[in-house]
């Protein structure tokens, strides 16, 4: 099931990225993303912490030691999912194939939905939204969107040495609940069932 979990809040809405020290230091010294930071390159948001820690093996794969939750304003992440093209055709979105390449190719916002991950980084059911930005949404998520970026990288650290000596977790994961979507929404992410 395409679903949208995430830590939100009647504002803001929180995504997660990993990188290297130098780009996490400049982007919480200044609170946005500063010269480090590539902005010719697509970047990928994920609103799903354990998709993030997968994907970062726990802030352990090279230029992904540093993990930052992003707090951007829910009205730039809505903009972000109308200007969204998935990144592989679906009939459920009821656009011809052509068409959809052409968006593809014309897009500044790509998304996917890759399966949601455990503890553990087994694959489950439910699928977890990612977004790719580019050009001038990549400058509204520097110059617009983002409210506040913290450092959670202690954290992470200290529940996978927690999750590593069996100890349980569950309790002290972010709580993630599902994030309203409207109708049109669910129809260009081809989220219907």
């Amino acid at each position: 099931m395409k679903r949208i979990k995430a830590v939100y809040d009647e504002k803001t809405i929180r995504v997660y990225q990993a990188y290297n020290d130098r780009i996490a230091d400049e982007a919480l010294k200044i609170g946005t993303f500063g010269k480090s930071f590539k902005r010719e390159r697509m970047t990928w948001i994920k609103t799903s912490f354990l998709w993030i820690m997968y994907r970062s093996g726990w802030a352990e794969k090279e230029n992904q030691e540093r993990i930052l939750a992003i707090d951007i304003k829910r009205t730039g992440f809505e903009e972000i999912l109308r200007n969204a093209v998935l990144s592989s055709y679906s009939e459920r979105t009821n656009v011809p194939r052509e068409t959809w390449q052409e968006m593809v190719k014309n897009s500044d916002v790509r998304c996917q939905f890759d399966p949601d991950r455990d503890i553990f980084g087994n694959p489950q059911k439910d699928r977890a939204i990612q977004l790719g930005l580019r050009g001038k949404f990549v400058c509204r998520y520097i110059d617009d969107y983002i409210v506040k970026i913290s450092d959670i990288t202690p954290f992470v650290r200290d529940l996978k040495q927690q999750r590593d000596e069996g100890f349980s977790i569950d309790d002290r994961l972010p709580k993630e609940i599902d994030y309203p979507v409207d109708e049109e929404t669910v129809k260009i992410l081809g989220m219907e069932e």
